[in-house]
């Protein structure tokens, strides 16, 4: 057996003893440079594959594709690839509101029946724009009722339905006390902007925001439609890509919450615009940006940041966006001027790290170094050899390399679902139960290993780990564990 670890892991240690310092310090004048070999590593470590635009004081220092735009005919990312951005569409509909607020038509005091009258009066005149905007409305997020991915998207149906529908289900909570991300606020806001504006969202995003910023490659994403350098979307698949989920129509399902594509030049010029006050005056933009609970204001996150060791802060106005295939990080270091845009078209990767490693590039502080990622590195010890050996390796690995890879939890989470969902469901359950004893406090890793029990029929093991999985997190809604107590109370 030691034999077989010391071969399953001798070609990927050969690539590490030299490459993974933990920490490397950045000369000033050459920023560029760093960031290029900073996410190229991250890019030959299958971390990243899209388009990457940095701007430091106000002015563009480096943009690059990586990787594929379409897997299948090799059309290469570039600065002017168009992804689908998701939930950095938020940013733009905080705009217009902002817009209309400052045109006096729209209060951030009003309620949702005072501009959407058919509402239903009970929680509508409750649930004010201002709640909408930071997520503290209390209406559940439609995209996290049951059966919405399997079921409600598959269907088409006029918007207004969709509203009446999806959107207006019991308050969770009482509005304006608690922070909870809801993709149904600013779906709201998108039918209160054409409203009021007697216009379609698309129009009016159109004429007040991307024109006058000059965003002639950003708008709302209809897959049907036709047009230039438009990337796909991939997820992995054990040892390959595999397109994306198609949604029919992105335009209805998520519209104004994160519909939108756009590329990293456009977003730059978005992220200029804000420094003027072509679209928003002032007065309204220090609205527009004050954070609220959860350090969230109108469609970004606003917080100081440290600068490592030295004492210093600075203020990081960002955003993440997620679609199916897609990942979208947009940081604006305000104080500096400073802007960090990613774009993924590979499926699910952590945009959050490489974001923070250049912006330690730029402000010439030690950063990690990327890491190689343990799941694919078990994944192929487990195809070429067995899980066994691959648990094996994972301790090895752990023991004598802990800074070159990926340990994370949800490395070895995602392997575990893609082994399940391949039907490799006894060596999924070994790798949930290796995460388990990796991250024995974690409400979702013991959630997952409850899955992998129910799929290879141990329903009272599932049951034990869905017990703990609630009661490290007892906020959870909708567990497996509450169905099956239900089923075992009916017997």
């Amino acid at each position: 057996m030691k034999q077989a670890i010391r071969s399953a892991i001798k070609t990927a240690v050969l690539f590490t003893i030299i490459l993974f310092a933990i920490h490397s310090q950045v000369p000033a004048q050459d920023h560029a440079a760093e960031i290029d070999r900073f996410v190229g590593l991250c890019h030959q470590y299958g971390r990243f594959n899209g388009s990457v635009l940095v701007a430091e004081n106000g002015r563009v220092i480096y943009k690059k594709g990586f990787g594929p735009a379409n897997m299948e005919w090799d059309q290469p990312n570039g600065p002017d690839t168009k992804f689908q951005i998701g939930s950095l569409t938020k940013q733009f509909t905080a705009m217009l509101i902002m817009q209309l607020v400052e045109e006096g038509r729209v209060d951030l005091d009003g309620t949702i029946t005072d501009y959407l009258p058919d509402y239903r009066p009970d929680t509508g005149r409750q649930v004010t724009v201002h709640h909408l905007l930071t997520h503290t409305s209390g209406i559940p997020n439609y995209t996290a009722l049951p059966g919405f991915w399997t079921d409600t998207i598959q269907r088409s149906m006029p918007r207004e339905q969709f509203v009446e529908t999806m959107c207006s289900s019991d308050l969770e909570f009482e509005p304006g006390s608690t922070f909870k991300y809801c993709n149904t606020g600013y779906y709201l806001l998108g039918m209160i902007v054409e409203q009021v504006t007697g216009h379609s969202f698309e129009d009016v995003l159109r004429e007040k925001i991307l024109e006058p910023a000059g965003m002639e490659n950003t708008g709302l994403y209809r897959p049907r439609a036709l047009f230039k350098k438009r990337a796909s979307g991939y997820y992995r698949n054990l040892d390959r890509y595999v397109n994306a989920d198609f949604v029919a129509h992105p335009e209805l399902y998520v519209f104004s919450a994160g519909a939108m594509y756009a590329t990293v030049e456009d977003l730059y010029r978005w992220d200029q615009a804000l420094y003027t006050e072509q679209l928003l005056s002032g007065k309204y933009k220090k609205i527009m940006f004050t954070p609220c609970l959860n350090s969230y204001a109108y469609g970004w996150g606003v917080r100081k940041i440290p600068l490592g060791a030295t004492g210093d802060s600075t203020t990081m106005i960002s955003h993440t966006g997620d679609a199916p295939g897609f990942n979208a990080r947009i940081v604006r270091l305000a104080d500096d001027h400073h802007l960090i845009v990613l774009m993924h078209n590979a499926g699910h990767t952590d945009l959050h790290e490489i974001s923070r490693g250049i912006t330690n590039i730029l402000y010439d502080l030690p950063y990690d170094r990327p890491q190689r990622s343990i799941a694919r590195t078990l994944l192929q010890t487990i195809m070429e050899q067995d899980v066994a050996t691959a648990v094996e390796q994972y301790h090895a690995l752990k023991k004598e390399h802990p800074d070159a890879y990926d340990f994370n939890e949800e490395e070895l989470n995602f392997l575990g679902y893609d082994l399940l969902e391949a039907g490799h469901n006894v060596e999924a359950l070994e790798i949930f139960k290796l995460n388990a004893q990796a991250y024995p406090e974690s409400w979702n890793v013991h959630d997952s290993l409850g899955e992998a029990y129910l799929v290879n029929g141990d329903r009272d093991r599932a049951v034990e780990c869905y017990q703990r999985s609630l009661q490290l997190n007892p906020d959870q809604q909708e567990t497996d564990l509450a169905r099956m107590l239900e089923e075992r109370a009916e017997e």
